[in-house]
């Protein structure tokens, strides 16, 4: 008996389990494209999978909902990969361990994959189901949606029957999704040549670690320290008060993630040794003071390495820590048309070097086209005035909110009759994929809704038990009620 196999609902969290026990980051799905596959082929229903590894399977309407319009059921097969720093942990080959704590399940240290592992078990128990009413029914598991939306951006024209999509993706029990935002990479590139350390220097690895990260769309306006700018904000102080040289630097990893931790070697006068380590004591406290509320684990020291071979040039050390101080990043702008929502936004999510290049990553976030534009132009004049290359990728649209939809209606009037209040109806600063959708399928009528998983993206990924169940009773009675054909 699994841990999770006495909560309720039972066909939701057993399905849940056996995801956790998949191993299914993104770009690597094959596993778990195979196990919804079986799955849906062991019931019987007709079962596709494209040419990407998007995954279809058909159910037909109960008896007496053939009247029904086709409802699509749609989440995402792959997880963020993230853990903590001490933990040993292959995502590519280790099954997620999830465990209960008090009223939530997490993981021991990594992410959970709730989202989108609890959508998916969802649309997979409503297939499995024989107890419930519905019209007919497609569900729809598309792969790598954190990193690239691949799956939808390649979803073939035709493919679909249903003329209702339902979104599993969000995160917020209550609430009733009808828009996003869109979203554009930003890939930074600076070329850097190896320098001689100096022989009379002495060498540290500054460590920031302990922050909680999260999703850079959902989490963005929390106030969350970004490991990559505080980093950079003592690296720009040292560099000028202790002349360090930078010989290595490695801050956050998933665009989509909130950097929690920045790691980097520099070497520095060995004359300056003391007044460096209080530098790195006070500017802790400084991080502390500014931050202890929101990021109470933070922890910011250097300890003595053994002095690399080589640097970083000069120049391209004080470009890059100019560039990624002048970057913008977090909230740019909140929406005037639907109060509390982030509009624009800019997660500066990773720095990583080789033996020839620093890569800088960004994710930009706006609900409107225009302004991620700015936004875009803003970040690419900072670093090609610092020397860098900038190219910009994996741009996707946002979704347009319909408050005429019928499906909402139905929703709106289901929850209401349920829970005996009304949900809210919001749009959401992350990036579903209902606005890739919707230039395929321009015709769909699409609303989006989950259970409440909190910290997505981060080891303190969380569901909270009793709004799955919510969550459940929700889907089915939608499902019961769905617009009859005209």
């Amino acid at each position: 008996m699994g841990k999770l196999s006495h909560l309720e609902p039972k066909a939701i969290w057993e399905i849940f389990e056996q995801i956790c026990n998949i191993p299914h980051p993104s770009k690597n799905e094959a596993r778990i494209v195979n196990f919804v596959k079986q799955f849906g082929e062991n019931l019987g229903l007709e079962t596709i999978v494209d040419d990407v590894g998007n995954v279809i399977i058909r159910k037909p309407a109960t008896s007496g909902y053939e009247n029904r319009k086709g409802i699509i059921l749609q989440g995402h097969l792959d997880m963020v990969p993230q853990k903590n720093s001490d933990k040993n942990h292959n995502f590519e080959t280790d099954p997620i361990e999830p465990i209960i704590v008090e009223n939530k399940v997490k993981a021991n240290g990594t992410t959970l994959g709730a989202d989108n592992g609890i959508g998916v078990a969802a649309a997979l128990a409503v297939l499995q189901a024989k107890d419930i009413n519905h019209g007919p029914i497609e569900a729809l598991f598309t792969v790598d949606e954190e990193t690239g939306m691949t799956g939808a951006f390649n979803l073939k024209p035709g493919l679909l029957k249903g003329e209702i999509l339902i979104n599993l993706d969000s995160e917020d029990e209550g609430e009733i999704y009808v828009g996003c935002a869109g979203g554009l990479d930003a890939n930074i590139v600076y070329n850097y040549q190896k320098e001689k350390s100096n022989d009379q220097h002495v060498a540290f690895k500054i460590s920031l670690i302990g922050l909680k990260g999260g999703h850079s769309g959902m989490d963005i306006n929390s106030g969350r320290a970004n490991a990559n700018k505080l980093m950079n904000r003592f690296l720009k102080y040292a560099t000028r008060k202790f002349h360090i040289r930078l010989s290595f630097i490695d801050g956050g990893s998933l665009r989509n993630a909130i950097p929690r931790e920045s790691f980097v070697i520099v070497t520095l006068p060995s004359e300056l040794e003391h007044d460096f380590t209080a530098a790195i004591k006070e500017f802790e406290k400084i991080f502390k003071s500014e931050y202890g509320l929101v990021e109470p684990d933070l922890k910011f020291f250097a300890e003595k390495v053994t002095k690399p071979e080589w640097v970083i040039d000069r120049v391209t050390q004080e470009n890059l820590i100019h560039a990624i101080y002048g970057c913008p990043n977090g909230v740019i702008r909140m929406s005037d048309a639907m109060p509390g929502l982030v509009e624009t936004s800019n997660n500066l999510a990773s720095i990583k070097m080789n033996d020839q290049t620093i890569q800088v990553n960004c994710l930009l976030r706006s609900s409107v086209d225009s302004a991620k534009k700015d936004l875009s132009e803003a970040i690419h004049s900072v670093f090609v005035l610092s020397g860098a290359k900038v190219e910009f990728s994996g741009g996707y649209p946002g979704w347009k909110p319909n408050m005429n939809s019928p499906i909402l209606q139905v929703a709106q009037q289901v929850y209401k009759q349920k829970f005996g209040k009304t949900p809210e109806i919001k749009a959401i600063h992350a990036g579903l994929e209902c606005g890739l959708f919707a230039g395929v399928y321009p015709n769909l009528d699409m609303i989006s809704f989950g259970p409440t998983i909190r910290y997505p993206h981060s080891p303190d990924e969380e569901v909270h038990i009793a709004t799955v169940q919510k969550f459940w009773d929700f889907l089915v009675e939608v499902l019961k009620n769905a617009p009859l054909n005209n």
